[in-house]
Protein backbone atom coordinates (compact mmCIF):
# COMPACT_ATOMS: atom_id res chain seq x y z
CA UNK A 1 0.00 0.00 0.00
CA UNK A 2 1.02 3.65 -0.40
CA UNK A 3 0.19 6.80 1.54
CA UNK A 4 -0.09 9.49 -1.11
CA UNK A 5 -0.34 12.44 1.30
CA UNK A 6 1.17 12.86 4.77
CA UNK A 7 2.81 15.56 6.86
CA UNK A 8 5.76 13.72 8.34
CA UNK A 9 7.11 16.84 10.02
CA UNK A 10 3.85 17.32 11.93
CA UNK A 11 3.70 13.79 13.33
CA UNK A 12 4.38 13.42 17.05
CA UNK A 13 6.95 10.63 16.74
CA UNK A 14 10.34 11.17 15.08
CA UNK A 15 10.24 10.71 11.33
CA UNK A 16 12.45 7.57 11.33
CA UNK A 17 10.00 5.85 13.71
CA UNK A 18 6.98 6.91 11.65
CA UNK A 19 8.54 5.66 8.41
CA UNK A 20 9.62 2.40 10.04
CA UNK A 21 6.13 1.69 11.38
CA UNK A 22 4.68 2.39 7.94
CA UNK A 23 7.09 -0.07 6.35
CA UNK A 24 6.22 -2.70 8.96
CA UNK A 25 2.54 -2.25 8.07
CA UNK A 26 3.29 -2.82 4.38
CA UNK A 27 3.24 0.84 3.31
CA UNK A 28 5.99 1.07 0.72
CA UNK A 29 5.71 4.66 -0.52
CA UNK A 30 4.96 7.96 1.23
CA UNK A 31 4.18 11.36 -0.25
CA UNK A 32 5.60 13.90 2.24
CA UNK A 33 4.01 17.32 1.89
CA UNK A 34 5.74 20.66 2.37
CA UNK A 35 3.29 23.53 2.91
CA UNK A 36 5.69 26.49 3.25
CA UNK A 37 9.43 27.16 3.11
CA UNK A 38 10.53 25.38 6.28
CA UNK A 39 8.25 22.37 5.79
CA UNK A 40 9.35 22.06 2.17
CA UNK A 41 12.91 21.72 3.44
CA UNK A 42 11.82 19.07 5.95
CA UNK A 43 9.95 17.14 3.23
CA UNK A 44 13.03 17.19 1.01
CA UNK A 45 15.18 16.03 3.91
CA UNK A 46 12.84 13.08 4.44
CA UNK A 47 13.28 12.03 0.81
CA UNK A 48 17.05 12.04 1.24
CA UNK A 49 17.01 10.13 4.50
CA UNK A 50 14.34 7.49 3.85
CA UNK A 51 13.88 5.18 0.91
CA UNK A 52 10.37 5.23 -0.53
CA UNK A 53 9.60 8.83 0.50
CA UNK A 54 8.91 11.42 -2.20
CA UNK A 55 8.00 15.07 -1.77
CA UNK A 56 5.02 17.24 -2.69
CA UNK A 57 5.88 20.93 -2.43
CA UNK A 58 3.77 24.06 -2.42
CA UNK A 59 2.06 26.73 -0.38
CA UNK A 60 -1.02 25.68 1.56
CA UNK A 61 -3.91 28.16 1.27
CA UNK A 62 -3.81 28.69 5.04
CA UNK A 63 -0.16 29.75 4.65
CA UNK A 64 -0.77 32.06 1.69
CA UNK A 65 -0.53 35.39 3.53
CA UNK A 66 2.06 37.55 1.81
CA UNK A 67 2.60 35.11 -1.05
CA UNK A 68 4.72 36.79 -3.71
CA UNK A 69 7.20 36.06 -6.49
CA UNK A 70 9.84 35.04 -3.97
CA UNK A 71 7.43 32.51 -2.51
CA UNK A 72 6.83 31.06 -5.94
CA UNK A 73 10.56 30.92 -6.68
CA UNK A 74 11.04 28.96 -3.45
CA UNK A 75 8.58 26.30 -4.62
CA UNK A 76 9.98 26.26 -8.15
CA UNK A 77 13.54 25.75 -6.88
CA UNK A 78 12.39 22.83 -4.73
CA UNK A 79 10.44 21.35 -7.64
CA UNK A 80 13.70 20.93 -9.57
CA UNK A 81 14.69 18.18 -7.13
CA UNK A 82 13.96 14.79 -8.74
CA UNK A 83 12.44 13.60 -5.46
CA UNK A 84 9.62 16.13 -5.88
CA UNK A 85 6.70 14.48 -7.65
CA UNK A 86 3.89 17.05 -7.37
CA UNK A 87 3.03 20.68 -6.65
CA UNK A 88 0.80 21.42 -3.68
CA UNK A 89 -1.08 21.18 -1.60
CA UNK A 90 -2.64 24.33 -2.97
CA UNK A 91 -6.18 25.56 -3.41
CA UNK A 92 -8.71 27.61 -1.46
CA UNK A 93 -9.86 27.29 2.15
CA UNK A 94 -12.71 29.58 3.18
CA UNK A 95 -13.67 27.53 6.23
CA UNK A 96 -11.49 29.51 8.65
CA UNK A 97 -10.02 32.17 6.34
CA UNK A 98 -6.58 31.89 7.92
CA UNK A 99 -5.16 33.81 4.96
CA UNK A 100 -6.70 36.65 2.96
CA UNK A 101 -8.71 35.34 0.04
CA UNK A 102 -6.85 37.45 -2.50
CA UNK A 103 -3.57 35.90 -1.31
CA UNK A 104 -5.09 32.43 -1.55
CA UNK A 105 -6.17 33.06 -5.13
CA UNK A 106 -2.76 34.51 -6.01
CA UNK A 107 -0.90 31.52 -4.57
CA UNK A 108 -3.30 29.02 -6.14
CA UNK A 109 -3.11 30.51 -9.63
CA UNK A 110 0.69 30.74 -9.47
CA UNK A 111 1.00 27.09 -8.44
CA UNK A 112 -1.35 25.93 -11.19
CA UNK A 113 0.90 27.73 -13.68
CA UNK A 114 4.01 26.22 -12.04
CA UNK A 115 2.58 22.72 -12.32
CA UNK A 116 2.04 23.37 -16.00
CA UNK A 117 5.62 24.61 -16.50
CA UNK A 118 7.13 21.69 -14.62
CA UNK A 119 4.72 19.05 -15.99
CA UNK A 120 4.07 17.91 -12.41
CA UNK A 121 0.72 16.83 -10.94
CA UNK A 122 -1.23 19.35 -8.87
CA UNK A 123 -2.45 18.41 -5.37
CA UNK A 124 -5.53 20.32 -4.27
CA UNK A 125 -6.80 21.35 -0.84
CA UNK A 126 -10.29 22.83 -0.85
CA UNK A 127 -12.61 23.52 2.05
CA UNK A 128 -15.83 25.53 1.90
CA UNK A 129 -14.61 26.79 -1.47
CA UNK A 130 -15.39 24.03 -3.94
CA UNK A 131 -17.23 26.27 -6.42
CA UNK A 132 -14.32 28.68 -6.71
CA UNK A 133 -11.67 25.95 -6.63
CA UNK A 134 -13.31 23.87 -9.33
CA UNK A 135 -13.91 26.94 -11.52
CA UNK A 136 -10.20 27.79 -11.44
CA UNK A 137 -9.23 24.20 -12.17
CA UNK A 138 -11.57 24.09 -15.16
CA UNK A 139 -10.19 27.39 -16.42
CA UNK A 140 -6.45 26.90 -15.89
CA UNK A 141 -5.67 23.22 -15.25
CA UNK A 142 -7.23 21.44 -18.19
CA UNK A 143 -4.00 19.73 -19.25
CA UNK A 144 -2.81 18.85 -15.72
CA UNK A 145 -3.06 15.76 -13.59
CA UNK A 146 -5.13 16.92 -10.61
CA UNK A 147 -5.41 15.11 -7.27
CA UNK A 148 -8.16 16.20 -4.88
CA UNK A 149 -6.45 15.43 -1.59
CA UNK A 150 -8.64 14.39 1.36
CA UNK A 151 -11.61 14.21 -0.98
CA UNK A 152 -14.55 15.88 0.72
CA UNK A 153 -16.88 16.98 -2.07
CA UNK A 154 -19.05 13.92 -2.77
CA UNK A 155 -21.74 16.08 -4.35
CA UNK A 156 -19.18 17.15 -6.96
CA UNK A 157 -17.95 13.66 -7.84
CA UNK A 158 -19.50 13.96 -11.29
CA UNK A 159 -17.38 17.03 -12.03
CA UNK A 160 -14.25 15.18 -10.92
CA UNK A 161 -15.00 12.21 -13.13
CA UNK A 162 -15.80 14.44 -16.10
CA UNK A 163 -12.41 16.14 -15.86
CA UNK A 164 -10.42 13.07 -14.87
CA UNK A 165 -9.37 14.43 -11.47
CA UNK A 166 -8.18 11.81 -8.99
CA UNK A 167 -9.99 11.53 -5.65
CA UNK A 168 -7.82 10.64 -2.65
CA UNK A 169 -9.74 9.33 0.38
CA UNK A 170 -8.48 9.86 3.93
CA UNK A 171 -9.47 8.44 7.31
CA UNK A 172 -12.75 10.36 7.48
CA UNK A 173 -14.22 7.97 4.91
CA UNK A 174 -14.21 5.34 7.68
CA UNK A 175 -16.49 7.32 10.03
CA UNK A 176 -20.05 6.12 10.58
CA UNK A 177 -21.38 9.58 9.76
CA UNK A 178 -19.64 9.70 6.37
CA UNK A 179 -22.41 8.13 4.29
CA UNK A 180 -22.13 10.47 1.31
CA UNK A 181 -18.35 10.22 1.28
CA UNK A 182 -18.56 6.44 1.43
CA UNK A 183 -20.94 6.46 -1.53
CA UNK A 184 -18.38 8.48 -3.47
CA UNK A 185 -15.65 5.97 -2.55
CA UNK A 186 -17.86 3.20 -3.96
CA UNK A 187 -18.67 5.06 -7.16
CA UNK A 188 -15.41 6.74 -8.18
CA UNK A 189 -13.94 5.02 -11.24
CA UNK A 190 -11.07 2.67 -10.45
CA UNK A 191 -8.53 4.72 -12.39
CA UNK A 192 -9.28 7.86 -10.32
CA UNK A 193 -8.97 6.30 -6.86
CA UNK A 194 -6.23 7.02 -4.30
CA UNK A 195 -5.96 6.74 -0.51
CA UNK A 196 -3.97 8.73 2.03
CA UNK A 197 -3.68 9.51 5.73
CA UNK A 198 -3.16 13.30 5.79
CA UNK A 199 -1.14 12.44 8.90
CA UNK A 200 -1.24 13.48 11.66
CA UNK A 201 -4.86 14.46 10.97
CA UNK A 202 -8.03 12.46 10.27
CA UNK A 203 -7.10 9.17 11.92
CA UNK A 204 -9.33 6.31 10.69
CA UNK A 205 -12.01 4.90 12.95
CA UNK A 206 -9.92 2.17 14.68
CA UNK A 207 -7.55 4.85 16.03
CA UNK A 208 -9.84 7.87 15.89
CA UNK A 209 -8.99 10.48 18.47
CA UNK A 210 -5.28 9.69 18.33
CA UNK A 211 -2.62 11.28 16.13
CA UNK A 212 -2.62 9.72 12.70
CA UNK A 213 0.43 8.34 10.88
CA UNK A 214 1.13 6.69 7.51
CA UNK A 215 0.83 3.11 8.80
CA UNK A 216 -2.88 3.77 9.33
CA UNK A 217 -3.52 4.13 5.60
CA UNK A 218 -4.03 0.36 5.69
CA UNK A 219 -7.14 0.76 7.88
CA UNK A 220 -8.57 3.34 5.49
CA UNK A 221 -7.83 1.15 2.47
CA UNK A 222 -9.52 -1.82 4.14
CA UNK A 223 -12.74 0.19 4.51
CA UNK A 224 -12.57 1.46 0.92
CA UNK A 225 -12.08 -2.12 -0.29
CA UNK A 226 -15.18 -3.25 1.62
CA UNK A 227 -17.19 -0.34 0.27
CA UNK A 228 -16.22 -1.28 -3.27
CA UNK A 229 -16.80 -4.99 -2.74
CA UNK A 230 -13.26 -5.99 -3.64
CA UNK A 231 -10.46 -7.72 -1.75
CA UNK A 232 -7.82 -5.67 0.01
CA UNK A 233 -5.24 -7.07 -2.41
CA UNK A 234 -7.25 -5.85 -5.39
CA UNK A 235 -7.73 -2.40 -3.86
CA UNK A 236 -4.02 -2.25 -3.02
CA UNK A 237 -3.08 -3.07 -6.60
CA UNK A 238 -5.43 -0.40 -7.94
CA UNK A 239 -4.11 2.32 -5.64
CA UNK A 240 -0.47 1.42 -6.24
CA UNK A 241 -1.02 1.38 -10.00
CA UNK A 242 -2.71 4.80 -9.93
CA UNK A 243 -0.09 6.32 -7.64
CA UNK A 244 2.75 4.99 -9.79
CA UNK A 245 1.14 6.53 -12.88
CA UNK A 246 0.54 9.89 -11.20
CA UNK A 247 3.72 10.31 -9.15
CA UNK A 248 6.10 8.44 -11.43
CA UNK A 249 7.54 5.99 -8.93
Amino acid sequence: MVDTHCHLDHCEAPVPEVVARAAAAGVRRLGAVGMDGPSIERALAATREHEGVVAIVGRHPNEATGFDHAGLEEIEAAAADPCVRAIGETGLDFHRDRAPRDAQFRAFEAQIDLARRTSLPLVIHTRAAEEETFALLRERAAALTVILHCFSAPARLGDCVEHGWLCSFAGNVTYASAGELQAAAREVPEELLLVETDSPYLAPQPVRGRPNEPANVVATAEVVARLRGVSYAELEATVERNAARVFGW
